[in-house]
């Protein structure tokens, strides 16, 4: 689907906790003087203008990562909070860095960066924000994308899953192409992002998941308030193979930090 743009609910709850682990871990994969690959499928347009009319209609941002840096939720030696700072220094307060940005900004430059992104004004967007970084943009379908790299060199490395869910089939489709992913990066750290709404459709697919044996894993999820009447999405999760070491800690942290809101 073509008509998901992220500038919407960019900054929103679901963000700080996505971004929150995505940053942690690549902070750790980048602690071993070894090169990564790191590899995104639906990347969005990589740095959002919080002060747009589309993110201000919507309110998420402000209930999001605005309130989270107004109550200080975040340490600033958080790996989130370092890139986020430098992203708002470089383009101004309301800029907020995508998940490519993050990991642009995380990478060191012996490691590989793969975005893909199918929206023709996002990708372009992409193209343009991510020029000063050494990452290879792709017009093409993250899926396709991700089975034409893997393994990927290096082999060491991530890959983000955050698809729109925009058709109701993905989460049934998910869990098959996870495992042949699987199957070709048996070492990759792979984490699916999803969205939590009130009818619940994801339980299914996370029972897969779970029930399919892949090795370390963890599924973190938190609960918020709808940003407004009627809004269908009340929570947020992440699951993930390959679960690095110590991750727990910064789950657990921030399910005592949702929970507190």
């Amino acid at each position: 689907m073509l008509s998901y743009q992220h500038i919407y609910h960019a900054g929103n709850l679901a963000d700080v906790q996505k971004h929150a682990l995505l940053a942690w871990t690549l902070r750790y994969l980048t602690q071993k003087d070894k090169p990564i690959s790191y590899i995104e499928t639906h990347s969005g347009r990589g740095l959002y203008a919080l002060d747009a009319a589309e993110a201000v209609r919507t309110g998420e941002a402000a209930a999001g990562i605005a309130r989270a840096q107004r109550e200080g939720w975040f340490d600033p030696d958080h790996p989130m909070m370092q890139v986020l700072g430098a992203m708002q220094a470089r383009y101004g307060t309301p800029a907020y860095p995508g998940s490519p940005l993050i990991a642009a900004n995380l990478l060191r430059e012996q490691d590989s960066l793969h975005l893909a992104e199918l929206h023709p004004q996002e990708h372009a967007a992409l193209t343009t924000t991510l020029s000063p970084y050494r990452a290879k943009v792709y017009r093409q379908d993250g899926f396709e994308l991700a089975q034409s790299l893997l393994p990927p060199t290096p082999r060491r490395g991530m890959m983000l899953i955050d698809p729109s869910y925009e058709v109701k089939a993905d989460y049934d489709r998910l869990p098959g192409v996870i495992a042949k992913l699987h199957r070709k990066w048996n070492v990759g750290v792979i984490a699916l992002w999803y969205p939590i709404l009130t009818d619940a459709r994801h339980k299914a697919m996370i029972s897969s998941l779970k029930s399919a044996g892949y090795p370390k894993t963890i599924c973190h999820e938190v609960t918020f308030a709808p940003a407004r009447e009627g809004h269908r999405m009340v929570g947020s999760g992440m699951f993930i193979l390959n679960a690095p070491f110590g991750i727990e800690d910064e789950t657990r942290r921030l399910t005592e930090m949702f929970a507190q809101l």
